[in-house]
């Protein structure tokens, strides 16, 4: 896998290396920033609200269950890292289009 933004760990899993957008008109998948993938998320970064719609918008887009999809770090940070469980680099690959 050669994006910038995708990291395949030995045991299989993905980090994948996000910039978050809160507070946007709409969630949606907005290609790339730098060596991250950008996501813009409509819910406000407030109570967790943001985090918890990365995970759904995330675990959607790759046909996974909320579950396999945990936030690694940059929980208060618009740069954020999160580890996919139980998917094949295909659905990865085209998130960003």
């Amino acid at each position: 896998m050669t994006a910038p933004w995708v990291r395949q760990e030995a045991s299989g899993h993905f980090i994948l290396s996000l910039h978050i957008q809160p507070g946007a008109k709409r969630t949606e998948i907005a290609g790339l920033h730098g060596d991250a993938l950008k996501i813009r998320l409509a819910a406000p970064p407030v109570d967790g609200k943001a985090n918890d719609c990365l995970i759904g918008i995330i675990a959607e887009a790759l046909g996974v269950p909320r579950a396999q999809v945990e936030l690694l770090s940059g929980a208060t940070s618009r740069y954020k890292r999160v580890r996919v469980r139980g998917v094949t680099a295909d659905p990865i690959e085209k998130l960003a289009g």
